[in-house]
């Protein structure tokens, strides 16, 4: 089953764009479709590999922050070939 996740991290920190880039290129080393925006970033794929994927990176980004926040939306559907239609 494919599926859409779109995230966007916020450490609770003065300095947190280390945090946040450092995230960002984690996902864009792995195997999985990532696309970007200023407010978020997608990642597409496979529901066990992105889902396992995804539980090691946050859990790696939680262990080096004392405070941070992670949104996250799912979608069951491979969406990264979205175009607008109207």
């Amino acid at each position: 089953m494919k599926i859409s996740v779109e995230l966007t991290l916020l450490p609770l920190q003065n300095d947190f764009e280390e945090t946040i880039i450092n995230f960002i290129k984690r996902l864009r080393a792995s195997d999985f479709t990532v696309l970007e925006n200023p407010l978020s970033t997608q990642i597409y794929g496979d529901y066990n590999a992105l889902m396992s994927f995804l539980t090691s990176e946050i859990k790696s980004s939680f262990e080096n922050q004392e405070n941070i926040v992670l949104n996250l939306k799912m979608v069951k559907s491979d969406r990264s070939n979205y175009e607008r239609n109207f």
